[in-house]
């Protein structure tokens, strides 16, 4: 997996007034930890964030680019973003520390590639799980797994056992839940088909229904 870089600075004012000043200049207050990390106050250029991790989707190794030699190369995952509920402005970022060595979980996002069978039959195809949690070493963290969907049918299902997964990567599930189906067409849409089927048969019966009245009528004329 390639390693984002990303500068950092230590900060030594905290609290909710220190961090407002912090975003109105144009930074965002964060902490990074670990479980051999002492935890450590940062900053980080919003600009900066938003270019290289703000758009990322799925878990991605960060390298930290920093002179205090807590942050400095350290590796870490993007483990908690807090934005405001309004706005969507980022308002505090966690990095948690990583060893390279030691495998983990993390969730991975789903990627559905293909057209189903069973749309092309007039089925639904339904994402049930949009990402999957998967164990692996940091290094072998996909940015995502591809799930092929061509030979679903309608009422076909793809399972998390079957999903197809890079090399040295595990699922970590506890039962065998399914990621994506094709459903049947809704009972609204039968209806509306069936509504537009007898509506084509009943116009196309008006006229006959005319004509036979039409010739009834001359024959009484005559």
């Amino acid at each position: 997996m390639e390693e984002i870089k990303l500068a950092v600075e230590a900060r030594t004012e905290l609290g909710k007034g220190a961090s407002r000043r912090l975003r109105a200049a144009g930074a965002i207050p964060g902490v990074f930890y670990g479980p051999q990390a002492k935890p450590v106050s940062l900053t980080v250029n919003a600009k900066e964030f938003a270019v290289n991790v703000g758009n990322l989707e799925g878990s991605h190794l960060i390298r930290l680019q920093s002179s205090v030699p807590e942050l400095g190369q350290r590796v870490a995952l993007l483990r908690e973003v807090q934005a405001h509920p309004l706005t969507g402005r980022i308002l505090h970022v966690d990095l948690y520390e990583v060893d390279l060595t030691q495998r983990l979980q993390v969730t991975v996002p789903l990627h559905f590639v293909g057209r189903a069978r069973g749309v092309a039959e007039g089925g639904i195809m339904q994402p049930i799980l949009r990402e999957i949690e998967v164990e692996c070493l940091p290094t072998d963290i996909p940015a995502f797994i591809e799930v092929d969907v061509s030979g679903l049918a309608i009422h076909d299902a793809v399972h998390l056992a079957e999903i197809q997964l890079p090399a040295n990567v595990n699922a970590v599930f506890e039962t065998n839940d399914a990621v994506v189906t094709v459903l049947p067409p809704t009972v609204e849409e039968v209806k509306v088909a069936a509504e537009a089927v007898e509506g084509a048969a009943a116009e196309g019966a008006a006229p006959a229904e005319a004509e036979a009245k039409e010739g009834k009528d001359s024959g009484k004329g005559a």
